[in-house]
């Protein structure tokens, strides 16, 4: 199912950023008035449902291990890796046999830590990028943006051999300009239906407690690999929380995948966004 989706991504440059603020305080309904009103971008978005029913209409495409479409999947996915805690969170994902995506920086972490990207390769994960500083897409100019894509998928690509073709905008930002990019530079955009917010809290329980709460077929869960700075609250409980979520899920009948896994035997296609 295609949706539009205008969660944190509404104004395109950041002239409009002032508007935002104000809008954050509006209640949805307003809120959709606002946008009608404005014209602010409205993203559209694919469900990793669409995806492979179109695929299965034209009879190609390839499943990989695991069928969708009959199996209850779900996709764990970690943002802002890797650092200190990558080499213990890859031993629980080996140890409970599960893929995950992850969505790599590369200032002070790709750079940092090559040997834990070849790993997550070599253990069957699926490596992309979340930009290389962090930076807004749709707060900077189109150059920028070439370029906080470009530079940690020349990492990715030195380091693996393999050039990814995800991409998750930090905050979950984007417009048409970052789309329109995205898709000359062959990369697709990655959203999320489960979010624990594990940046605010350092608490497994609830950490686990709000992944569980929302887990559906087909979900995309965000969570964090990523070692807090000294000033940081969050973080903290998001590696404590990992092995207790994934026994959860499994107990509930869900299946891991990667989010490749989760789209097949439809591909993830340059430009287009997927969530949920």
């Amino acid at each position: 199912m295609r949706s539009t989706w205008p969660r944190r991504l509404l104004p395109a440059r950041p002239d409009a950023a002032r508007t935002v603020r104000r809008w954050a305080a509006f209640p949805v309904a307003a809120l959709a008035l606002a946008l009608a009103v404005t014209g602010c971008t409205r993203v559209e978005t694919t469900s990793p449902g669409t995806v492979r029913q179109e695929a299965g209409k034209t009879g190609t495409g390839v499943f990989g291990s695991v069928d969708c479409r009959k199996a209850k999947c779900i996709a764990l996915t970690f943002d802002a890796g890797p650092s200190k805690n990558t080499a213990q969170l890859l031993d629980v994902l080996k140890e409970k046999q599960v893929p995950a995506t992850f969505f790599l920086l590369g200032r002070k972490h790709i750079e940092r830590y090559p040997d834990m990207v070849k790993r997550m390769v070599a253990e069957g994960h699926e490596v992309a990028s979340h930009t290389w500083s962090h930076k807004i897409l749709t707060e900077i100019g189109p150059e920028e943006i070439r370029e906080e894509l470009s530079r940690p998928d020349d990492a990715i690509e030195r380091i693996t051999g393999r050039r990814p073709t995800l991409m998750r905008p930090p905050q979950g930002r984007t417009d048409d300009t970052v789309q329109g990019i995205a898709r000359e530079m062959g990369l697709s955009e990655v959203l999320w239906s489960v979010t624990a917010k594990d940046y605010e809290t350092n608490d497994p329980d609830v950490i686990t407690k709000r992944v569980l709460d929302q887990a559906d077929r087909d979900g995309i869960v965000l969570l964090h690999d990523v070692v807090p700075g000294p000033d940081s609250k969050g973080y903290r409980g998001t590696l404590p929380a990992v092995p207790g979520i994934i026994d959860a899920l499994k107990q509930r009948g869900f299946t891991f995948v990667t989010v490749p896994q989760l789209l097949a035997p439809g591909t993830p296609q340059p430009g287009a966004v997927y969530r949920p």
